[in-house]
């Protein structure tokens, strides 16, 4: 399977905030939560498919684009990307696998015999994600870990389908075989404190709001494993879980929904 998207200068600009924030106006959260299940499902099965999944993007790939391409089993990418997880500008997080699979990326390979601080990780990834960092080509996509070492790059839009194809046949014919799940070893309240502490600072010298500070510290978490000690082991789901708690309560605070009406009228960020 190829996924692209050749009818503009977009891939994918991300989930629909509209539909996210009249559900939230209508305390409407079951609605919430079973489209981010069935996103966060989606995602996983593209990701574990026996048949390999490839994403042809190009131009703006944000968000929920971002995390689409993220879960295939390959990407054939244009070199003109501005890719990204974007969702603090709306007060949100993202929540369809994209902080996952960004702790997964920075800390999978790792084997966990191995004595390591998966602080330092977590901490890239956090910046990613808090800074909403979008890069301006599939090169700097793939310093930031959205592209993986191993994902292609085509110049010429008219070749980049034909490329992705090109790529998924190939990869059958070499025997693709889905990918062994896996886990990593989070730094837990511990790794969280420290981030908290740097984003304290960050609030004191006015470089981040004071809704800046409940979206990252909500953020921390997740990336950090949640309320576990340093070093303990997670998967996959229980990371899954904690993005969607995150994004649900987020959805419902008053800063979030401010946020996500400011962007609709404007599209521009609040910093509230």
């Amino acid at each position: 399977l190829v996924v692209s998207n050749q009818g503009g200068p977009a891939f994918c600009a991300g989930a629909n905030v509209l539909m996210i924030l009249m559900n939230a106006m209508q305390d409407n959260y079951a609605a919430i939560d079973e489209g981010l299940v069935t996103l966060q499902g989606i995602m996983q099965r593209a990701k574990y498919n026996n048949k390999p999944v490839v994403a042809a993007p190009r131009g703006m790939t944000l968000g929920g684009g971002c995390e689409v391409a993220m879960h295939c089993a390959a990407t054939q990418a244009h070199g003109e990307l501005y890719m990204g997880l974007v969702e603090v500008g709306v007060g949100l997080i993202p929540g369809a696998g994209g902080c996952k699979e960004l702790v997964v990326r920075f800390l999978g390979d790792v084997p966990q015999d191995i004595e390591y601080d998966p602080n330092p990780y977590v901490q890239k990834a956090f910046e990613r994600i808090a800074l909403a960092k979008v890069s301006t080509s599939a090169e700097e996509a793939r310093g930031l870990g959205y592209l993986r070492p191993t994902d292609r790059v085509t110049l010429n839009p008219d070749r980049l389908v034909g490329d992705a194809k090109a790529l998924a046949l190939g990869l059958v014919k070499a025997g693709y075989k889905a990918p062994k799940k896996r886990t990593v070893k989070v730094p837990g309240t511990t790794g969280r404190a420290a981030l908290e502490l740097a984003l304290y600072g960050m609030h004191e010298g006015g470089y981040a709001t004071d809704h800046d500070m409940v979206v990252s510290t909500k953020l921390a978490n997740v990336l950090c494993g949640g309320d576990v000690p340093w070093g303990t082991v997670r998967t996959e789901q229980d990371l899954l879980d904690l993005e969607r708690e995150a994004f649900l309560f987020l959805a419902g605070t008053e800063g979030s929904k401010a946020r996500m009406q400011h962007f609709l009228q404007t599209g521009k960020p609040l910093r509230n």
